[in-house]
């Protein structure tokens, strides 16, 4: 074996000797379990996080669905850093119920796309919906105070999570009445989603986009056409969708993270 495999080799079992014994960085107002999403003929692990005074209240809460769990609250479980979701919450004493649902590895493309990708593949994102809507929020609402109307229920994610939320308070608004919509990867069902929101009469649903300026000009584009298109489902008068694209951001949990406070602030203003 040469020198170099050697080195790569020593490097690679660093990695995960590292990662198998460092800490979690999730605070004590997160946990996890695991639920059967027969939708998508497997087991989830899901990701909750409860507000501070939650179990010296009696008052019911908003409730956030997030994709990509791994990458919300733990620096251990996250591919390239995590958002620090409960850090900022806790700091800002925030009055909602966060719940995360971990991405399927492998099978990710295939959970959070709409439509099948003549490329790619995918198109299970319905059946991932329908498991949020028919056995995990059921199953939340149930065994916390939460507030299950549309108002009070948000969809968040960023790349594929970002086109699946979309899709979601597009097609379930009566389920979901808010979106975070992060770095939208609009481009990989570009023509369904637009004729998707093409046939609607009007779009009801509270809306935040998020991209940067450093990402793909594909996105810049497919984003701002976007915007143009929901503009004639609604009165602008009625700021129901809020654009941020940030300056130097690129498409990175840097750039999720960072923008995830202003994302929550403006969704749950009074509405």
């Amino acid at each position: 074996m040469n020198k170099f495999k050697v080195k790569f080799s020593v490097v690679v079992l660093l990695f995960f000797v590292l990662n198998t014994f460092s800490l979690s960085t999730a605070s004590k107002q997160v946990s996890s379990f695991t639920l059967e999403a027969p939708q998508l003929n497997t087991t989830k692990k899901i990701w909750l996080y409860l507000p501070e005074n939650y179990e010296s209240t009696k008052k019911k809460y908003p409730v956030i669905y997030m994709f990509d769990a791994q990458n919300l609250f733990d620096s251990k479980t996250s591919y390239v850093g995590e958002w620090n979701i409960d850090e900022k919450l806790d700091s800002l004493k925030a009055k909602v119920i966060i719940v995360g649902i971990e991405h399927g590895n492998d099978k990710r493309l295939e959970e959070l796309t709409p439509y099948k990708n003549e490329k790619y593949g995918g198109g299970k994102a319905d059946e991932m919906l329908n498991f949020i809507m028919q056995t995990l929020k059921p199953e939340i609402d149930k065994k916390y105070r939460t507030k299950p109307n549309a108002k009070n229920t948000t969809i968040m994610g960023s790349s594929l999570g970002g086109l699946t939320a979309f899709y979601g308070t597009i097609k379930y608004p009566d389920v979901f009445g808010k979106a975070g919509v992060f770095s939208p990867a609009f481009w990989i069902n570009k023509k369904e989603i637009f004729e998707l929101v093409s046939d609607k009469q009007k779009v009801k649903s509270k809306i935040y986009f998020l991209c940067g300026d450093k990402e793909s000009q594909d996105m810049l584009i497919d984003l701002n056409e976007m915007n143009a298109l929901l503009s004639t489902k609604r009165c602008d008068c009625k700021y129901l969708t809020k654009t941020k694209i940030v300056k130097g951001g690129e498409h990175n949990e840097k750039l999720w993270r960072d923008n995830f406070v202003k994302a929550y602030l403006w969704l749950n203003a009074n509405w």
